[in-house]
């Protein structure tokens, strides 16, 4: 694959994992409510609509739907695909970082397994 293969699949899976980092953000807010119904629905789409980060949130989930069109006409599916498997590097990395998430032995081993994997899909030639 080309390089500009490559690069619109990691900016492909960089804005999912960036709308999935941007959508926690926004829902930040809501963890208070102890139970589901109509009437928090209803609170939690409005507190929503004003959150900054749930629109860049789907914003990047737009645009990465875009780029991701790109590389699937460039790519074969059954190597683009597993690659998307890297965002859960990059979610689970920045999620430690920036919202003091834990990274403990168990949740680090199957990140190392997904990048094994991937490295093995990356390099397959079939």
């Amino acid at each position: 694959m080309s390089w500009i293969t490559w690069a619109l699949i990691l900016t492909g899976v960089g804005l999912n994992a960036a709308a999935q980092l941007l959508l926690k953000l926004a829902t930040r807010p809501l963890a208070h409510f102890a139970e589901f119904n109509a009437d928090i629905l209803v609170s939690s789409i409005v507190i929503l609509s004003k959150s900054p980060p749930f629109w860049a949130g789907m914003v990047c989930y737009g645009a990465s739907v875009c780029v991701w069109l790109a590389a699937l006409s460039k790519a074969p599916v059954s190597t683009a695909y597993p690659m998307l498997s890297l965002g859960y590097v990059v979610v689970a990395a920045v999620s430690v970082l920036w919202l003091g998430e834990s990274l403990g032995f168990a949740k680090a081993s199957g990140i190392a397994l997904i990048c094994a994997g991937v490295v093995l899909v990356s390099r397959s030639s079939a």
